[in-house]
């Protein structure tokens, strides 16, 4: 299955006017159910400026303070990634530049028979709009942004949805979506 997992606005952004979404920092709670969910994991397809966000977990030690962030930095560490950018020549650690379309990375991630997540705006977008995405993993938040990076791109087709699971972090609602396909 391709998971897009992502915090979001209350108003449906992912990050503000400025690109910033330190808003969306988890809890010690929601951290660890994060970590939960990261080891579920086969791979997970970034875009790039989700993948230079999230290289500090393989690269910075300081990271690793507490046990929580060990754990998710191991975790994440030992996660295969595959990287689309344009700009980028190379990658360090468990992640190799994307070498087909969006659509024959995730067909060949789907061959292993374990579920793959998508992150970055962009990238989930072209998921999306090819239909490939299967659940959508949202973590709301209580803050209104009124502009910025949005959570979904415009769709010309209705996508039917299965509410299957909710969850509550303090303030974050986390909702778990499933395509209702058929």
């Amino acid at each position: 299955m391709l998971l897009y997992s992502i915090g979001a606005s209350m108003d449906g952004f992912i990050a503000d006017r400025q690109g910033a979404f330190d808003w969306s920092a988890p809890s010690d709670e929601l951290f660890a159910f994060h970590l939960e969910r990261v080891r579920e994991l086969g791979a997970h397809l970034c875009g790039r400026k989700l993948y230079q966000t999230m290289l500090v977990w393989e690269t910075d030690p300081s990271l690793r303070e507490t046990e929580l962030y060990a754990a998710f930095a191991d975790v994440w560490s030992a996660l295969p990634k595959v990287v689309f950018s344009r700009t980028l020549e190379r990658v360090q650690g468990n992640a190799r530049l994307a070498e087909g379309s969006v659509a024959e990375e995730i067909a060949a991630l789907a061959a292993t028979g374990r579920d793959v997540e998508i992150g970055g705006a962009d990238l989930a977008a072209q998921a999306i709009e090819l239909d490939l995405v299967d659940e959508f993993r949202i973590f709301r938040y209580p803050i209104v942004v009124g502009g910025g990076t949005p959570l979904l791109p415009p769709v010309t087709t209705d996508l039917r949805l299965d509410l299957i699971e909710t969850r509550t972090f303090g303030p974050v609602v986390y909702e778990r979506y499933a395509r209702a396909r058929g």
